[in-house]
């Protein structure tokens, strides 16, 4: 089959390689649809530690497809159906997956990540993944391409669970990325408004605005504290949403959020940036929360799947390019560039 493995550090090549053999309680997924996500271009770029030097990896933990093959101990999967794929899976029997958080796993395993995922023909589904409810069956109204936007919007979702919004909250986001545009949405249908985009350039502002946004914030050219402050009346924001990896923002973040605000930090720190000043005063004071997310486990899945099924969030014009598989290199400079959203890869 084909396939685009990740030989190294931007060492991304297209080629044959096995079609994957399953086992009597596996499945085999032929996608059809694969995002290239944040993750996937660091990993592309610097690498990962779950990925060790010297081993190749189909990345692509953002894919959905139809299934082909079903082995015999697995009663429940069809062949035929399509299905969007909750891509992280934990060991199953520790603390943290007893309660559901198979992401926050000590020992957790990512499709795409600790076994090959979705930048191929086909797509090994492991016993332990479809134990935890991998699968999620697509209606047939909802395209390949958007449930490969599954995993991301299931991300957004753990955001909001996290740190919800109810009716008449002030929202600020920074960051107009895939996942700043879908949190618009998201926090709007929790209540929130008016909801504040803030990034440092204007290029998406259009969009931001189209999704739901009623005001924005370009601070490459104004001061975000007091814009901030100016449409919140001096008030400041009830739910802050950081989108972006910015630890300049996140020290700003306690100035920009109101009295009993709470805020969520979205976005991780590139490594060795993590550590950041943080005023525990205002957090006392104000008597802010602050909290954080961080990737998604199937439950966040299958709620996910529920919007788009609602067609609650409208994901199609985040969808900038799409690729076949043999360009697949391509693929990867065209989302390096950051001039579009979500790029995708169809095998």
């Amino acid at each position: 089959m084909l396939a685009a493995v990740l030989h190294g550090r931007e060492d991304l090549r297209v080629e044959e390689v096995p079609r994957p053999t399953i086992s009597t309680d596996e499945v085999l997924l032929r996608c059809r649809a694969a995002a290239i996500c944040g993750t996937d271009k660091r990993i592309y770029q610097t690498g990962h530690n779950r990925v060790p030097a010297g081993s190749k990896r189909i990345l692509g933990h953002e894919l959905a497809g139809e299934v082909i093959e079903v082995g015999r101990g697995v009663p429940h999967i069809k062949e035929g159906m399509r299905a969007a794929v909750a891509p992280n899976f934990g060991c199953g029997s520790c603390a943290v997956c007893a309660r559901g958080w198979h992401h926050l796993c000590p020992e957790y395993g990512a499709i795409g990540l600790t076994v090959d995922g979705g930048f191929a023909e086909y797509v090994r589904i492991p016993s332990i993944a479809l134990q935890q409810g991998c699968l999620i069956e697509m209606p047939e109204g909802l395209s390949f391409a958007e449930g490969a936007l599954n995993e991301p919007l299931a991300c957004v979702y753990n955001g909001y669970v996290r740190c919800p919004t109810k009716v008449g909250d002030t929202v600020l986001i920074v960051g107009t990325g895939p996942v700043g545009m879908m949190l618009i949405q998201v926090l709007r249908l929790g209540g929130g408004r008016p909801i504040i985009v803030a990034n440092r350039s204007d290029s998406r502002f259009g969009l931001a605005l189209e999704l739901g946004a009623d005001h924005t914030i370009d601070y490459s050219r104004q001061d975000l504290v007091r814009s901030v402050m100016e449409l919140t009346d001096e008030s400041g924001a009830d739910v802050v949403f950081i989108a972006c990896p910015s630890a300049q923002i996140q020290e700003t973040v306690l100035d920009l959020a109101a009295l009993h605000g709470r805020i969520n930090f979205f976005s991780g720190l590139p490594e060795g940036e993590g550590v950041i000043s943080f005023n525990s005063n205002a957090v006392h004071y104000k008597e802010l929360v602050v909290t954080g997310s961080h990737g998604c486990c199937t439950y966040h899945c299958r709620e996910a799947l529920k919007l788009q099924e609602s067609h609650s969030v409208n994901q199609k014009p985040l969808i900038s390019n799409v690729f076949p598989l043999g360009q697949a290199e391509e693929a990867m400079a065209a989302a390096l560039t950051r001039k579009g959203l979500k790029t995708i890869i169809e095998p």
